[in-house]
C-alpha cells in the first residue's frame, strides 16, 4: 500500500475530529428566579406566654430572697425579695378592714392578668380569684388575692411546714420560706 493514498483520509479523519472539537458546550439552564419579596402584614400582638402549671409543689425549688416586715400607721407588710430587687411577693393588711392582700408580681401586663391564684400549702392547695394591681412604689403588674384576715389558708400559710408556694397569673409558682413575717401580718390584721 502506498503512504501517499493513505494521507487523504487521515486528513480527513483528522479535519472531522479537529471540527467537532470546535463545536461549543451545551449553555447551562439560567438560575431560578429569586423568591418573591413577601410585604410584611401586621399581627396582633401574640397572647402572654404560658406559665408551666406545678406538678409537684414541693418540688419547686425555694427562690432566694428574704421576708422585711413593716408597719406604718393602719397598715403592716411582708415583703418578699432579693436584696435591690422588686418585691416578688407581698403580704399587706389594712387593719381598718381586717383585709389582708397577697401580691404576687406578674410578667404579664396588667389588662392580662386575671384568673386564679393558687396557695399550696402542707395543708392542701387553695384558689382565690385575682384582680391586676400595682404595689406603692414598684414597677410592674401584680396578680392581687384580697382575703378576710379570718380565712384559714393563712393559717395554713403560717404553719405550712417550712414554706408554701403561691401560683398566680403572668408569673411562675414561687416557693417561699414561712417566716415570721407573714404570720405576724395576720395576726396584726386580726388584732
Amino acid at each position: 500500500m502506498n503512504p501517499k493514498k493513505l494521507i487523504l483520509p487521515i486528513a480527513a479523519i483528522g479535519a472531522v475530529v479537529c471540527l467537532s472539537c470546535c463545536v461549543p458546550a451545551p449553555e447551562a439552564p439560567p438560575p431560578p428566579p429569586p423568591p418573591p419579596i413577601e410585604k410584611p402584614v401586621a399581627k396582633a400582638p401574640p397572647p402572654p406566654p404560658a406559665v408551666p402549671a406545678v406538678t409537684a409543689w414541693r418540688d419547686v425549688p425555694v427562690a432566694a430572697g428574704d421576708w422585711t416586715y413593716r408597719s406604718s400607721g393602719n397598715a403592716t407588710s411582708a415583703y418578699f425579695r432579693q436584696i435591690g430587687q422588686a418585691p416578688l411577693l407581698v403580704f399587706s393588711c389594712d387593719i381598718a378592714t381586717k383585709r389582708i392582700m397577697i401580691s404576687r408580681a406578674s410578667r404579664w401586663p396588667a389588662s392580662h392578668v386575671n384568673g386564679q391564684m393558687t396557695v399550696h400549702t402542707s395543708y392542701g392547695d387553695t384558689q382565690w380569684p385575682v384582680v391586676a394591681g400595682s404595689e406603692a412604689g414598684t414597677p410592674g403588674a401584680y396578680a392581687i388575692a384580697t382575703r378576710a384576715a379570718n380565712d384559714a389558708t393563712l393559717d395554713h400559710i403560717a404553719f405550712s411546714r417550712g414554706r408554701f408556694v403561691i401560683e398566680a397569673p403572668g408569673a411562675l409558682p414561687l416557693a417561699v420560706p414561712s417566716w415570721a413575717e407573714v404570720s405576724r401580718v395576720i395576726e396584726d390584721c386580726r388584732g
